[in-house]
């Protein structure tokens, strides 16, 4: 009976008969996350994308290993890492998963436990404009019915690990995801879900949303002359007086990208060398200062520096209805019509 190899970077099926101490190839480090990039702290090797960084080969040789079962959590433990409904305070008796470093970087260890409480933000209420070209989503691509595949292919979609083992894989069923991943502020997840999580063995582990059957082959789509919408991963972070937002984007055409900043709004349009495009545009939380806001093109991500008009802490970029307080950085500085009220 085959096995699933549970070192990191492998995934692949095996057999005792078959396995060697050159068999799989793995990562014995954690994962690092850090400006966009990603990879692994055992090897040099970093990418932008999640898809990419899950394709990283193994940098290390040896016998596979079976995925090892996750311990049982006791009552008692459970109990004690639930926050108190009636108090502020929350008391958690897992040990630390993640370390960072002087530069920032974030290293994620093997370690169970949580790495802290993660701040809970819904996800901003962004406007988009019409496309000429209707979105296609992940749940309606499949192989063609012609398609060539090799023994041994993996599925392309996200959360699926099966392999292509003969005609029958086409017919099975596939539980996956049909966002893309999310990373903010410590927290773990997909778009297509409302799941998220704060250990990297944990975000892994978050069962597909989507039911369909495997796609093993890239399919293309839609009309090879017309310009191709694509998405970007962003977040956010700020101070008393800016808002910075990362896009994260390689390839970046610096002089057809455009960032327009309005009082009450941002619209981003970000072009790239091979003919997609990226949009992005919201209404803000709250006023900017166009004039003094800007924006910078990197490597591998799109900075854009909002400066606001007051020292509102921002729970969101774009506004969210069911705020009803605000943390401000100075006692001037709350919405008009909570001062009138004083």
């Amino acid at each position: 009976m085959a096995i699933v190899c549970g070192h990191k970077g492998c995934g692949k099926k095996y057999t005792e008969e078959d396995n060697s101490d050159t068999a799989c190839e793995f990562h014995p480090g954690g994962p690092i996350f850090h400006e966009g990039l990603k990879g692994w702290n055992c090897c040099k090797k970093r990418v932008v994308s999640f898809d990419e960084f899950l394709a990283i080969p193994g940098c290390t040789v040896g016998r596979h290993e079976p995925v090892q079962e996750a311990p049982a959590v006791s009552p008692t433990a459970s109990k004690a890492s639930k926050s108190t409904t009636n108090g502020s305070s929350s008391t958690s008796t897992a040990p630390s998963l993640v370390s960072k470093s002087e530069s920032g970087v974030e290293v994620y260890t093997a370690a169970g436990g949580l790495a802290g409480v993660a701040s809970k933000r819904e996800a901003p209420q962004v406007v988009q404009p019409e496309i000429a070209e209707p979105e296609v989503k992940e749940e309606d691509l499949n192989d063609a019915t012609d398609a060539q595949i090799d023994i041994g292919t993996r599925c392309k979609r996200k959360a699926c690990s099966a392999t292509y083992e003969g005609s029958a894989s086409r017919e099975e069923e596939c539980i996956f995801h049909s966002g893309e991943a999310i990373f903010h502020e410590g927290s773990k997840g997909y778009s297509c879900c409302s799941r998220k999580v704060l250990e990297f063995e944990e975000f892994l582990k978050i069962k597909g949303c989507k039911k369909g059957m495997h796609r093993f082959t890239e399919v293309i789509t839609g009309n090879p002359n017309v310009q191709k919408r694509v998405d970007c991963r962003h977040d956010f972070y700020q101070t008393q007086t800016t808002v910075h937002i990362s896009f994260y984007a390689k390839k970046v055409d610096k002089e057809k990208t455009t960032v327009l900043f309005e009082d009450q709004s941002l619209k981003v349009n970000i072009q790239f060398l091979d003919g997609k495009y990226f949009l992005y545009e919201t209404p803000l939380s709250q006023p900017i200062n166009p004039a003094e806001s800007k924006y910078t093109i990197l490597s591998t991500k799109v900075e854009v520096v909002l400066r606001k008009r007051n020292g509102i802490s921002w729970p969101a970029i774009g506004p969210l209805d069911k705020v009803v307080t605000w943390t401000t950085f100075g006692g001037q500085d709350a919405p008009q019509e909570v001062l009138a009220k004083k």
